[in-house]
């Protein structure tokens, strides 16, 4: 058939393990899963041995800026950064200009991305005190993967924490519930912390662990009154872990490279504001915890939380810069960095990148089975890379990981079972598809 592809002679990796098979996909689906040499095959061969061959990678929050924050990001360098980073499917944050708290703006952002967007694509609806019918609606919307509610002020001005109102949603609503876990109250009490900050070490200070620990503490009891589960966004202190350990029936939970990665103070003397989020980089000692919360199987996603703003943005001075950092496509990189580094095994990063977002989103992806979307990743084991500045497809041209070394050189994309990347370049354009969920 024209479209068949055969992957052929790697190491195909999951979360049980690796095995030594082909591939054979076709249609955009993998069709087959072989041990047996494939012979009289008429579509296009990927020589792949030598090579690990994993499933594409999910990232299940990033932020792309398009509408109306252009100059910091858009679909098309969003999704190119995705492609050159190994993931194969973004899902994207309702914080733009204007935000995406209705199903016409889903479906404008849907029509933006099958235009422009080199990856497959998904994007959340937002909610507010007063559009939980669009919330209801949105269910029925191809390619609307979930609800993101902010409980904490951030980026944009979706803030929702009414817990009467979010009561209404967790129990009328069914699509998967993603939240930014930050008491506002506690930070509108001690934004004077912020308003007279003499260096960006104050926003670790003004946004500390009670932010987060009280606001989760919060929204898990209100979960667990509603039985409604939901899924809290890059936890930050080791209290959330605890506390989301005792409800894993109900409660979800991700984190993020750069909790995983940087650590206080050493990161805002090295990068100063560039390493400013929310919530923020904390403690070694927090890190550890949050690193034992992977190895406990209490974190169930790893996401990029990929939220740039440009350079002349940053130097702007805390707390004049805004919070966030891009890492969409340093994601795998990273990750593999603390793979080869003994930290995490290759079939859990696996799991936490590509399979758990998958079943979460109730996505026909993260697997390399028959029936599931040919996203397939190709990266060298034995080949280093180098994280820097220049080789960032991102708008802004910055990471707060250059300089990072790793093995796992990527080597191949392939997207709805077509190559899209290959050698360090890009090849082909425009194979994606928005998500569809899994019944």
């Amino acid at each position: 058939m024209a479209d068949s592809l055969l992957i052929s002679g790697g190491l195909v990796w999951s979360s049980s393990g690796a095995q030594r098979v082909d591939l054979i996909i076709s249609g955009g689906l993998i069709q087959q899963v072989t041990d047996s040499p494939t012979r009289d095959f008429d579509g296009e061969v990927v020589n792949a041995h030598g090579l690990w061959v994993l499933p594409g990678v999910i990232d299940s929050q990033v932020h792309f800026r398009e509408p109306g924050l252009e100059h910091k990001e858009n679909l098309e360098s969003g999704s190119l950064a995705a492609l050159k980073g190994g993931v194969t499917t973004f899902l994207e944050m309702p914080n733009t200009s204007p935000a995406t708290t209705s199903v016409a703006a889903i479906e404008d952002k849907l029509s933006r991305a099958e235009k422009s967007s080199y990856v497959n694509f998904g994007f959340f609806i937002g909610a507010t005190k007063d559009n939980l019918a669009e919330l209801i609606a949105a269910a029925k919307v191809p390619g609307c993967c979930g609800i993101k509610i902010f409980l904490g002020s951030s980026t944009g001005d979706l803030l929702l924490y009414d817990q009467e109102v979010l009561q209404q949603i967790f129990s009328q609503t069914t699509l998967p519930i993603s939240i930014h876990s930050e008491d506002e109250s506690r930070l509108v009490k001690r934004k004077k912390i912020r308003d007279e900050a003499t260096s960006v070490h104050d926003h670790e200070r003004w946004r500390d662990h009670q932010v987060a620990i009280e606001s989760t503490r919060m929204v898990v009891d209100l979960a667990r009154k509603c039985e409604r589960r939901i899924h809290i966004l890059h936890i930050s202190t080791g209290e959330e872990i605890h506390l989301i350990k005792q409800h894993k029936d109900l409660v979800s939970c991700e984190v993020t490279p750069q909790h995983l990665t940087l650590y206080s103070p050493d990161c805002y003397d090295r990068l100063d504001t560039f390493a400013q989020m929310n919530p923020p980089i904390r403690s070694l000692q927090h890190q550890k915890v949050l690193w034992q919360g992977i190895h406990d199987r209490v974190v169930d996603v790893i996401g990029s939380d990929h939220a740039p703003h440009t350079r002349k943005e940053k130097l702007a001075g805390y707390p004049s810069s805004p919070s966030g950092m891009p890492g969409v496509q340093t994601l795998l990189g990273v990750m593999l960095h603390h793979v080869g580094a003994g930290q995490l095994s290759l079939p859990r990063l696996i799991e936490l990148i590509c399979e758990q977002p998958a079943r979460h989103f109730s996505l026909n992806k993260g697997f390399l089975q028959p029936g599931y979307d040919a996203d397939v990743v190709l990266v060298d084991p034995h080949r280093k890379a180098f994280i820097t500045h220049k080789s960032m497809a991102y708008k802004s041209q910055w990471t707060p990981f250059d300089g990072l070394e790793y093995s796992g050189a990527l080597d191949t994309v392939i997207v709805g079972g077509k190559v899209m990347f290959r050698g360090g370049q890009v090849v082909a354009h425009k194979a994606a598809k928005a998500i569809t969920r899994r019944p």
